[in-house]
């Protein structure tokens, strides 16, 4: 009955439309994309996120690799529900696989973690949808919480990396006194390792922080999503803020600001189905994570991706989207693996 009554809206458009709009097969974007959005019921789904880590950087600049990598794959499935046109709910079950290679004691171990993430609940709202002769407009909205579902084991390496550093720091205190008491200048030694994990090829750039598979905290969701459409043209962007809490160990992730968008066209539109191309620049951005309340200083990002991603639809039911994306920004505090590129796609059906 649902969808009787979507595709009668739809319908109803295009007759009230006149020739030269639908021409431009306004009528099949309003198909595409709103009543995708709009449709009351179900909606269940998948997506995927697969990104590449081989490259290392020190506070922004790139530092000799010895073999160190992250292979890490998201996968979210998810079900949600519209109570309406203007209110709908979603939960999501992230899963979870890192594969790494990395230093410990000087030496290259293999490793991987897998598992459950924490999981998001959301409230997705549309508070404007405008439809024309020549052009769609949505603007949707969404917030809710993450849930602490996901292991933290990992996160108890930040307490060890922690001692280590005191350790470190001690010692290079120690060897600076006594240097100066033989009567050397003062300065930094060979052995220097800064507070930001440093300390070149002998150090590892994978750290327990991006390896845990959850925080455990009860985080905050905020976001937002834009479509505009004009004939076959169209452009879309989102957007996310995560705001964070103290976990496990005393440890608490920075806030975390994600983004994407650009410009597209559907190069194939009909009644049935669409399919689309569109140009994609994206990135994250984040401060330092603390630990114990003190700054960590090998967490601070800011990447940027550009790429191009390929989406379709069929009839009001089912959407499908893949994206292939490569990173040229990427700033970093301390000693880092950095993300050499991602792929990213999700397929969702309505019911």
């Amino acid at each position: 009955m649902h969808r009787i009554v979507a595709s009668g809206l739809a319908l109803l458009l295009c007759a009230a439309l006149p020739a030269a709009a639908r021409a431009c097969d306004l009528c099949a974007i309003y198909t595409a994309v709103v009543v995708h959005d709009d449709r009351p019921g179900f909606e269940v789904g998948v997506a995927e996120q697969y990104t590449d880590f081989d490259t290392r950087q020190e506070d922004s600049a790139e530092v000799p690799n010895p073999g160190e990598y992250l292979r890490s794959s998201i996968t979210q499935v998810f079900a949600g529900y519209n109570l309406n046109r203007w209110v709908g709910f979603q939960l999501g079950l992230p899963i979870i696989a890192r594969n790494f290679r990395r230093l410990e004691g000087g030496m290259l171990e293999h490793g991987d973690e897998s598992g459950i993430g924490d999981m998001p609940l959301l409230v997705n709202v549309r508070p404007f949808t405008h439809v024309s002769t020549t052009a769609v407009v949505r603007l949707s909205l969404f917030g809710g919480l993450e849930l602490p579902t996901g292991s933290t084991d990992r996160l108890g390496e930040e307490a060890e990396e922690t001692h280590d550093q005191a350790q470190r720091r001690a010692r290079g205190a120690a060897s600076a006194a006594a240097r100066v008491g033989a009567g050397f200048p003062r300065g930094r030694g060979a052995g220097h390792t800064g507070d930001g994990g440093g300390g070149g090829s002998a150090a590892s750039a994978v750290h327990g922080h991006d390896l845990a598979l959850g925080s455990g905290s009860v985080d905050g969701i905020l976001g937002a999503g834009i479509f505009v459409g004009w004939q076959r043209l169209f452009l879309s962007a989102h957007s996310q803020y995560l705001l964070r809490t103290e976990g496990s160990f005393d440890y608490q992730y920075a806030n975390d600001l994600t983004w994407s968008g650009g410009p597209g066209a559907f190069v194939l539109l009909d009644d049935r189905y669409s399919v689309g191309l569109q140009a994609v620049a994206g990135g994250e951005t984040k401060g330092k994570d603390e630990h114990e309340g003190a700054p960590v200083g090998d967490t601070g990002l800011t990447t940027v991706y550009l790429g191009p991603r390929l989406l379709a639809t069929w009839g009001a039911s089912l959407y499908a989207d893949v994206a292939g994306e490569l990173p040229v920004v990427r700033h970093n505090t301390g000693l880092q693996i950095l993300p050499d590129f991602r792929i990213r796609g999700g397929l969702s059906w309505r019911f």
